[in-house]
C-alpha cells in the first residue's frame, strides 16, 4: 500500500508533520511518501493569476501524488481556527484541476495543537466539505496538547489512549 502522509501546514517544525508521520508509520507494510507543503508553493490563487499562469506545475504535482497514493494521511493545522493559508492555496490551486481533489482515495483526516483545542475546529471545517472533493475519509482524531502527548526526542506517542485511537484508525484505512 502506498501512503502518502502530509500536514496542511508549512512550518519547518510542524507538529502536525510529525503526527501525520508517526500515523502512517502504523500502518503495516506501508510504502510512505512524506511530503512538505513547501515544496509545492505557488503564487496566491485568484482567477487572473490562472488565465496569465494556467495550472502551476506544483499544483499538478500535489495532484499527482494524490493519483498514485492508495491512501492519505493528512494533519492539519489550524491558523485562527482555519486552514493554514500554505495548505488553502495549495488545495484553490488543485482543485482547478479536478474539483474531486483527493480522487475517492482512502484517508485519515487529524489534526493537533500544543493547546486543548487540538485544532478541533479546522478538522471539522476539512471532515464537513470532504464529500464535495471526493475525500473517502475513514476515520479522523484531533490530538490535544500534542506536547503532553508525544515525545519529540523519541519520536513516540506517549499517552496510550492516543495510540488505541490512532492504532483503530489505521484498521479502519487498511480494511
Amino acid at each position: 500500500m502506498k501512503v502518502l502522509a502530509f500536514a496542511a501546514s508549512n512550518s519547518e517544525n510542524s507538529i502536525n508533520q510529525k503526527l501525520a508521520a508517526y500515523t502512517a508509520n502504523l500502518i503495516p507494510g506501508a510504502e510512505i511518501e512524506l511530503l512538505d507543503i513547501n515544496d509545492y508553493e505557488m503564487p496566491i490563487y485568484s482567477i487572473q493569476r490562472e488565465v496569465e499562469l494556467g495550472k502551476p506545475q506544483q499544483a499538478l504535482d500535489f495532484y499527482e501524488k494524490i493519483t498514485e497514493a492508495n491512501a492519505i494521511v493528512v494533519s492539519f493545522a489550524e491558523h485562527n481556527g482555519s486552514y493554514t493559508a500554505a495548505y488553502k492555496n495549495l488545495f484553490d490551486w488543485t482543485s482547478r484541476i479536478d474539483m474531486k481533489v483527493y480522487q475517492d482515495t482512502p484517508m485519515l483526516m487529524l489534526a493537533t495543537s500544543p493547546g486543548p483545542s487540538g485544532a478541533a475546529s479546522v478538522l471539522a471545517s476539512a471532515i464537513g466539505s470532504a464529500s464535495y472533493f471526493a475525500a473517502d475519509v475513514k476515520g479522523s482524531l484531533s490530538v490535544p496538547n500534542f506536547f503532553d502527548v508525544f515525545d519529540i526526542v523519541s519520536n513516540k506517542m506517549i499517552d496510550e489512549n492516543v495510540q488505541n485511537s490512532l492504532i483503530s484508525l489505521v484498521a479502519k484505512l487498511t480494511d
